[in-house]
């Protein structure tokens, strides 16, 4: 049912000419993370935008939104990561913001793609969460500080880590419930998203 704030990653594989159609949210900020390939995007709010390897899109449902998302290409697959977190109040207004973040900001290093304020250039996400990103390759190790009153979860997007003396490979999830230092490298390719998340985060009814 979720870690704190975030409630769930999807790990998406859609073939060429399938997605999803139009369907409604509300109260929930979701973000779209794109590994390959191309996923065609629109929304009640008047929204139409293809995100691409690289891209982040965040969709706010608040009150409510309908939106659909298909693969764009008629040839190739598009996979993706999904993420919902609560917002820290429902009954906000719906809202769209996309961006995008070369592989190279990534390279060796945590880039923060999503946040509270919006700061360095990430997408604004309505809670109290940090969103970093990283690419790694076996040459590359980087380390992250878990401050006290703040929870970490890493999701391994692509290939296979060592965290902290312990291997994880694609799929897996490591939640960090006290403060400490993370510390994680890349074998030999790696894609890693990091959440920071302020303790007892959770929306406003």
């Amino acid at each position: 049912m979720g870690f704190s704030a975030l409630r769930v990653i999807n790990d998406d594989r859609v073939i060429a000419g399938g997605g999803f159609p139009k369907h409604s949210h509300q109260n929930m900020e979701i973000i779209s993370y794109i590994l390959d390939g191309a996923l065609e995007h629109k929304d009640s709010m008047g929204n139409t935008s293809i995100i691409r390897r690289s891209d982040i899109q965040r969709m706010s449902a608040g009150r409510g939104v309908t939106h659909s998302e298909f693969n764009h290409s008629d040839s190739e697959l598009v996979h993706f990561l999904q993420i919902w977190i609560l917002p820290e109040r429902n009954g906000l207004d719906p809202g769209y913001a996309q961006t995008s973040f070369a592989d190279e900001e990534k390279l060796g290093r945590l880039r923060l793609i999503g946040s509270r304020d919006g700061r360095d250039g990430s997408v604004t996400i309505h809670q109290d969460v940090d969103l970093y990103a990283t690419v790694l390759t076996d040459n590359h190790s980087v380390t992250y500080e878990v401050a006290d009153g703040r929870l970490a979860w890493l999701h391994v997007a692509r290939g296979a880590v060592t965290f902290n003396e312990q291997s994880l490979h694609a799929g897996d999830g490591v939640s960090v419930a006290e403060p400490g230092t993370l510390r994680l490298t890349g074998s030999p390719l790696a894609e890693v998203l990091l959440f920071d998340i302020g303790e007892g985060s959770t929306a406003n009814t």
